[in-house]
């Protein structure tokens, strides 16, 4: 492995090749061979630099694919109109929200939220047809809505406190149906 015999010996030779040697100055009159080849770059494309930059294997793949077929019945999509949509319905929402005129029997998300959290602290019909009146709601029309929804209440008997690994305390609360004690 290590022995001299095992490693391939390196000959130069002995003798200069003939093409080995100092570079002449080429003749005046004779015509150099670099010039017969096309130039590398130029301002303008030439016949020789269009040959060049075909690619026969593109072609013949075009060519199968043959001519591009329109369809002019499609419909133009524009990206946009969406956008324009979102807009003018978040500025129609923030015109109703911010209007003076109360719309009777209809609420934005977070009064309702506000309107059925404050219910659940009521306890007298005339405290119940005050809120009604001031949210703009009809008793009935209220009563029918609580029957089906109402806002998340934390059920105090329920709280699971757990540590994970990190040392990071999560607490779980079950939730509950709350009604008014009418």
């Amino acid at each position: 492995m290590g022995g001299a015999t095992s490693k391939v010996v390196r000959r130069l030779p002995k003798e200069k090749p003939a093409w080995a040697g100092s570079r002449t100055l080429p003749d005046p009159g004779a015509v150099p061979r670099h010039e017969s080849k096309p130039p590398l770059a130029s301002d303008s494309k030439s016949r020789a630099i269009e040959v060049d930059g075909r690619d026969p294997q593109f072609m013949s793949k075009l060519n199968m694919l043959g001519p591009v077929r329109v369809d002019h019945h499609m419909q133009s999509v524009h990206p946009t109109d969406h956008a324009q949509a979102m807009y003018r319905s978040r500025m129609q929402s923030e015109v109703e929200a911010t209007n003076i005129r109360v719309v009777h029997d209809r609420l934005l998300a977070s009064s309702l939220s506000s309107l059925l959290d404050t219910r659940k602290s009521v306890t007298t019909t005339t405290e119940l047809e005050s809120l009604a009146t001031r949210y703009g709601i009809d008793v009935g029309r209220l009563q029918q809505l609580c029957r089906h929804f109402n806002t998340p209440s934390a059920d105090d008997r329920t709280i699971v406190r757990t540590m994970d690994e990190n040392g990071e305390e999560s607490v779980t609360v079950m939730a509950r149906w709350v009604d008014p004690r009418l």
